[in-house]
């Protein structure tokens, strides 16, 4: 079993509310979900209406299928969000 592991910080530089914040947040994961099949949440800075974090799970039996999914979502979120990147990590863990 391969587990893969992103955690994305962002900044949506043109939020002035914690409400138009959720309004990204939530619409962004929701996308992600039905698109790449994958778990997602917001993970950090719940109380920072300009800051979000979120993190990112998929499970599978090949690490480049599990790295590709990953890969393809930072893709995905650098491309349809208003939200700036700035900064990501990812881990692939082999469980045996």
């Amino acid at each position: 079993m391969v587990v893969g592991l992103l955690k994305v910080s962002m900044i949506i530089p043109e939020n002035s509310s914690l409400k138009g914040k959720r309004k990204v947040v939530k619409s962004l994961l929701g996308r992600i979900k039905s698109r790449f099949n994958v778990a997602a949440a917001e993970v950090e800075d719940n109380d920072l209406w300009q800051r979000a974090g979120v993190g990112l799970a998929v499970v599978g039996n090949d690490r480049r299928f599990v790295n590709s999914v990953l890969d393809k979502v930072l893709d995905y979120i650098e491309r349809e969000t208003e939200a700036e990147i700035v900064d990501s990590r990812m881990e692939i863990i082999n469980i045996f």
